[in-house]
């Protein structure tokens, strides 16, 4: 009967421990992109679906804004230092973790 190399077996589980920590990897991002969806949805009650506003609406499409604006609004928003309606309200229950995810989800979407 053969016996296995030390060396094949050492192979094949890295091999198993790679392929392994990719999955774990692909599965973190995968709900890393679904928490920052839903964080961002948040927005869609005013701002529309995936930020997207109908034309013509007083309300601004988030889609597409680059990031440092929006944060810089929100920030003005929540210290009541622009003038607004709700978002005084929206803001102040707003983490700055969660202002930096909606920021960075809606500049990456495109327009």
């Amino acid at each position: 009967m053969k016996t296995t190399s030390p060396h094949l077996v050492r192979l094949f589980a890295a091999t198993a421990l790679m392929l392994g920590t990719s999955v774990v990897a692909l599965a973190q991002d995968k709900t890393t992109q679904l928490h920052n969806r839903a964080t961002a949805a948040m927005c869609a009650n005013c701002h529309g679906t995936d930020g997207r506003t109908t034309e013509g609406s007083a309300i601004p499409s988030l889609v597409g804004m680059p990031k440092d604006y929006m944060m810089l609004q929100m920030k003005a928003f929540k210290d009541g230092t622009r003038p607004a309606t709700v978002m005084h309200q929206i803001t102040k229950g707003l983490t700055d973790a969660q202002v930096d995810t909606i920021s960075s989800y809606y500049a990456a979407t495109k327009r």
